[in-house]
């Protein structure tokens, strides 16, 4: 009896803990779509969309989002053409190829970069990777998207390289011991049988990384710039959404202007797109996911 007590009030703690972030999200979600529909009351959701110039702050506004979207995306696509290949790269050597004691000294050092505070690596990207990058492009921008997506594509390596990992050492061993007695190479088993066979967790690390790059402020807001502008060009300054929340949440624009406003429609912007990336992921690994005997 005691013992079915426990268990009952471990299972109603449980439940509340779940609740708790069901509230909170819901919470959140809550506050930014009633200021964004505030704002949306006063701008036009189709200028929104489809304006090119983002200037709420000038004398002549204009709420066009693309520009800080172009930012976002700009800055986490090199990002992420950093941290894969070196992140899959690092999680398949450290299970096919490195002994173990190696791999228990290297993974732990590896994670250490997701626990740098952020604002280092914006400094980092300013004062070491802009000038070394200038001596190869004299024209670069001292501040630029190539810098802050190149950083971050380093802070979100652990990302990759550890839930990889763990994806790949969730393979049985008869799969690659069974690739290796048909007379396949270590290089072909790993490419052509353990990738594949982890591809579901492999893909949630990537969007996990890339969820997290688009959500990064601190590196862009300081090696990046704060120029809203609709480019491709990584040698230029841009300016992400979330670092054009920042600026304005620093306390210089009036509360319920609409200038302060923008910042919930730029939040409801990001929450969609970071809700859309984790609802591909989800659907991505139910497509993936394989189930071995």
């Amino acid at each position: 009896m005691k013992r079915q007590l426990k268990e009952k009030i471990i299972k109603i703690i449980l439940a509340l803990c779940a609740l708790f972030t069901i509230l909170t999200t819901a919470g959140i979600l809550y506050v930014l779509i009633s200021e964004a529909f505030l704002f949306f009351s006063e701008v036009s959701i189709i200028d929104f969309f489809t304006d090119t110039q983002w200037t709420p702050l000038f004398a002549e506004k204009h709420f066009g989002i693309l520009p800080l979207l172009s930012g976002t995306l700009l800055t986490s696509f090199i990002a992420i053409l950093v941290a894969l290949p070196v992140g899959l790269t690092i999680s398949i050597y450290l299970n096919e190829y490195a002994n173990k004691n190696f791999k228990h000294v290297v993974k732990p050092i590896i994670e250490v970069l997701a626990s740098v505070p952020t604002v280092v690596y914006g400094f980092f990207a300013l004062t070491v990777v802009t000038p070394f990058f200038q001596q190869f492009y004299p024209s670069m921008s001292g501040f630029n998207s190539l810098s802050a997506g190149f950083v971050m594509g380093i802070m979100i390596i652990p990302y990759i390289s550890s839930l990889s990992d763990d994806a790949i050492s969730a393979v049985p061993g008869y799969i690659r011991e069974g690739s290796l007695a048909l007379g396949a190479s270590r290089f072909q088993t790993s490419f052509k049988v353990i990738i594949p066979s982890a591809a579901s967790g492999i893909i949630v690390s990537i969007m996990l990384a890339i969820s997290r790059a688009i959500g990064e402020t601190m590196i862009v807001a300081v090696a990046a710039g704060q120029q809203p502008r609709l480019t491709a060009n990584p040698f230029v300054p841009v300016e992400t959404i979330t670092t054009y929340i920042v600026q304005v949440s620093l306390g210089d624009v009036a509360h319920n202007s609409i200038e302060y406003r923008t910042i919930f429609a730029a939040g409801i912007t990001l929450f969609a797109f970071t809700f859309l990336l984790n609802n591909i992921s989800y659907w991505m690994n139910k497509k993936f996911h394989r189930k071995y005997v």
